[in-house]
């Protein structure tokens, strides 16, 4: 317990430093951690680490992450970067001869735009303006969401969620963590009334508490079916990469699709 609060600790400092200082450092930070994930993804789907197909998903998760290139260079769309990635992947079921099936082509596929696309949308958030602001509001009421759940689900939980998925999460946990979202939504509101408006506080807020518990139900599901614990094993207590950031994934791209952040 104290190596994992230790850990955590640590780990907290380093990603709120590197929010703050934002630009390069935050992007090239998060495409280290979206790489990490997608290896964690590779290793959870028992594909081998260097098989060209599997570099080509590498590749894919890279450029999707990356909203702004460095040296001025072009970004590369969204649209352009996942056609490209499903032609290669398609490609390689034929010049492989079928060694490499459709199925394994798709998970790749899958696993690369799910992780990109989640990291690209952090980076995103982080550049617009009063980007410390919004990524700080969002990641607040992800971890209230997270802690509110887990601490109101020991205390009063008796009514279980998804057990078939994930047994210690209770629906009293998570009205709990959604009560505390909003709570620290509207600290976030009153700190700066004239940069976000109320509702759109309480909205932010609901997206993290729902979509975020999604997320962690989307990746507990996963490693049911393969048969893990945790995805891998990054931070001494905390699992890998994919364990941490399951519900950002989620929440990030959800509250820009529903309008919630500037553009």
């Amino acid at each position: 317990m104290i190596q994992r609060l230790i850990s955590g600790i640590v780990a907290g400092l380093i990603f709120l430093g590197v929010i703050f200082l934002g630009g390069g450092y935050y992007s090239a930070f998060l495409s280290i951690v979206a790489l990490v994930g997608y290896r964690e993804y590779v290793k959870l789907n028992q594909f081998p680490s260097f098989r060209w197909d599997v570099l080509a998903g590498y590749a894919g998760v890279l450029l999707l992450s990356i909203p702004v290139m460095p040296f001025g260079w072009e970004p590369v769309s969204i649209e352009s970067c996942t056609w490209l990635l499903m032609f290669l992947l398609l490609t390689a079921t034929v010049f492989s001869k079928n060694r490499v099936h459709l199925e394994h082509a798709s998970l790749l596929f899958l696993g690369a735009f799910y992780i990109g696309i989640g990291f690209r949308y952090m980076v995103v958030t982080r550049d617009l303006e009063h980007g410390v602001f919004w990524t700080l509001l969002t990641f607040f009421c992800i971890w209230a969401s997270d802690a509110g759940a887990y601490f109101v689900g020991r205390a009063i939980g008796k009514t279980k969620l998804w057990p078939a998925i994930s047994p210690n999460k209770t629906v009293e946990g998570a009205i709990g963590g959604l009560v505390i979202s909003v709570i620290v939504a509207i600290v976030f509101y009153f700190i700066h009334p004239n940069w976000i408006h109320f509702w759109q506080a309480i909205g932010i807020a609901l997206a993290a508490a729902v979509a975020g518990t999604l997320g962690d139900l989307i990746q507990s599901a996963y490693k049911r079916l393969r048969g893990v614990k945790d995805s891998g094993n990054l931070m001494p207590g905390h699992g890998g990469a994919l364990d941490r950031t399951d519900s950002w994934l989620i929440v990030f791209p959800f509250v820009h699709f529903l309008g919630l952040l500037p553009h």
